[in-house]
């Protein structure tokens, strides 16, 4: 937890002299980079577990710990070398402490807290879906309040973003996250046998796929539908996928393994019921906040983030969702999207900006695997019972 009580640090200096080092470990990515108060981005580094967990057929915790272990050191001396900047010049260390892997978390928590106090420098501990948020804010000109949609392997959720760290939470998964979900359906049709997916991600093996698919063939129901509030939920409809997938391996005459002849086309309609479950679910999100005047009345933004943003069938369902609801939608570059150094470190940046949560290096921080993201007002939305108007989405190719 944060502690209560800490003495808060603040820099003088200029914002070009005010550089940050930050620290991702929360889930099977370590990243670090260091970044001046402009948001500049000196130097980074990022060793990814992708191939390792793709052999394995998913996340190991014990393992992503022990690569994490085997790399952190490595990867922020890369960062700090190739930004030219020398522990002693840093105001400040963010790193990641809360939500994700216990074990992943723990790494970069002691070894940045080992860090700050070797060099006596600030620490500044960063909530990972906080930084998601803000990414953005690095690469636009983008004022506070505006409305976000962060979707990843771990998350899906709603939120309003007041201020650097004053969220309130109009919705959230109840269950699995979006890309967890793509992930194992991917996994129950064997892509990793497929010729163009054998280096791929889950996800990125759907979008590949759905490309060359029928969407229409598996009518597959948006789940929630009769739910009027602005949560998430995908393992209802990862269960309809594998009775999907089940019938077809019963009609071809094939077991479980085996690369189905309709992989392109179920590819393409769970893609298809993903997209329009967090398309529904934010129209609605878009009309609470415009009853309730949470947005500005002028350009009002939508901010989609997190490692599922980078799938562009998904964009473009949000894009339309968006310019029907007079929302801006900006997402920052897939690079961003996924988890990586430069976010906590622009989270460090604006922390460190504005006095908030910046730690004395001898104060003691827990991480939290699980974490929620500001002020919950989920009920508030279920209650107002906002009833979405029938929308025709058609995706362009």
């Amino acid at each position: 937890m944060f502690p209560s009580k800490v003495r808060l640090l603040r820099s003088k200096h200029t914002l070009a002299s005010r550089l940050v080092l930050g620290i991702e470990t929360s889930c099977d990515d370590t990243g670090a980079a260091v970044m001046d108060g402009t948001g500049t981005i000196l130097g980074e580094s990022l060793h990814s577990q992708k191939e390792v967990h793709l052999r394995s057929g998913g996340i190991i915790p014990t393992v992503a710990q022990e690569l994490h272990r085997a790399n952190i050191q490595r990867v922020v001396q890369e960062a700090l070398q190739r930004s030219g900047v020398a522990p002693a010049e840093l105001a400040a260390v963010a790193a990641t402490v809360k939500p994700g892997l216990a074990l992943s978390l723990g790494v970069g928590l002691r070894f940045s807290q080992a860090f700050v106090r070797q060099h006596n420098k600030p620490f500044i501990p960063v909530h990972h879906m906080e930084a998601h948020a803000l990414t953005v804010r690095m690469l636009h000109a983008v004022s506070f309040p505006f409305l976000v949609l962060l979707v990843s392997g771990g998350h899906a959720l709603l939120a309003v973003a007041r201020g650097v760290d004053d969220f309130l939470l109009l919705g959230r998964t109840l269950d699995e996250a979006p890309g967890d979900t793509l992930d194992k359906v991917a996994r129950r049709l064997s892509l990793r046998k497929h010729p163009r997916c054998s280096t791929l991600s889950g996800g990125e093996a759907i979008e590949l796929l759905a490309k060359d698919g029928d969407r229409r063939r598996f009518g597959f129901r948006t789940p929630m539908g009769q739910t009027p509030d602005c949560c998430f939920s995908f393992a209802g409809l990862r269960n309809q996928i594998t009775m999907a997938i089940q019938k077809q391996e019963e009609e071809e005459g094939v077991q479980e393994g085996t690369l189905l002849s309709s992989v392109n086309d179920i590819a393409a309609a769970a893609q298809h019921t993903v997209a329009m479950h967090l398309a529904k679910r934010t129209h609605r999100a878009a009309l609470f906040c415009r009853t309730n005047r949470l947005l500005p009345p002028d350009e009002p933004t939508l901010v989609l983030s997190g490692g599922v943003a980078s799938n562009q069938y998904i964009r473009k369902v949000l894009t339309i969702i968006a310019e029907r609801t007079g929302l801006r939608l900006l997402c920052p570059p897939a690079r961003f999207c996924t988890d990586n150094g430069v976010m906590i470190a622009w989270n460090g940046v604006e922390r460190l900006r504005e006095g908030r949560g910046v730690l004395a290096p001898d104060v003691d921080v827990s991480y939290e695997p699980k974490a929620p993201l500001g002020v919950d007002i989920s009920a508030e939305v279920r209650a107002a019972a906002i009833r979405l108007p029938s929308l025709r989405i058609k995706i362009p190719d």
